[in-house]
């Protein structure tokens, strides 16, 4: 489904981030990425979500380069980023409508799944300006765009962030959900021990040299 091969990401010459760094991944899998601060792993996951550019390698999803043909790609994905980057002057419940209709996919039952989602994330005020929500109100909001087209392969980057362990412990059986439907989930995130049982694999940054030219399987 997704595969990467030989990937290398550097900014300084002779200064990789890492370095011909192999891996296939499978749906249905949960793969938890962990590290300290600076070690690489949002790099790694923005370069997944076609938000970077590989200095060399390839990411591969079914088969295409996803950096050759990315909007293709991001069709089947849903990406919650480190950094909130969300439209101020629409309101929640407009994103999501937003999205559905963009991608062709509102129906009938649109508005219902929409209050749905919101509901289980207990997301309220849906219906004020996205600008005026707190900051663990803009996370449940990018965590709700992310999940709502039930996407193939959701990349997130920090989601747990600035939400109470109450809500952290939704947001896992939410993901727990999304992977019974055989998603494929990276997240990187510093509360890995919520929902732990999420994860069939860790992958631990900085990437190790002896790990890196050597295929790695899940």
């Amino acid at each position: 489904m997704l595969s990467v091969n030989n990937l290398t990401k550097q900014y300084k010459a002779g200064q990789p981030v890492f370095q011909n760094y192999s891996h296939d991944f499978r749906p249905g899998t949960g793969v938890g990425i962990t590290g300290p601060n600076g070690s690489g792993k949002t790099t790694f996951l923005r370069i997944l979500s076609v938000n970077s550019f590989p200095t060399s390698g390839e990411v591969l999803y079914n088969g295409i380069n996803i950096h050759d043909k990315p909007g293709s790609y991001l069709e089947h994905v849903g990406i919650v980023h480190d950094e909130e980057s969300l439209p101020q002057h629409l309101t929640a419940a407009e994103l999501m409508e937003w999205i559905l209709r963009n991608r062709k996919r509102w129906s009938s039952e649109s508005e219902g799944r929409i209050r749905e989602v919101f509901n289980r994330l207990s997301l309220d005020a849906i219906d004020d300006q996205i600008g005026t929500y707190s900051t663990g109100m803009k996370k449940k909001t990018q965590i709700a765009a992310a999940l709502i087209l039930e996407p193939a392969l959701l990349i997130m980057d920090e989601p747990m962030r600035g939400l109470d362990r109450e809500t952290r412990q939704v947001v896992a059986e939410e993901l727990k959900r999304a992977k019974s439907r055989d998603t494929l989930i990276l997240m990187s995130s510093h509360y890995l021990d919520t929902g732990s049982d999420l994860f069939d694999e860790m992958i631990e940054f900085p990437l190790k040299n002896e790990n890196q030219n050597e295929k790695q399987n899940i």
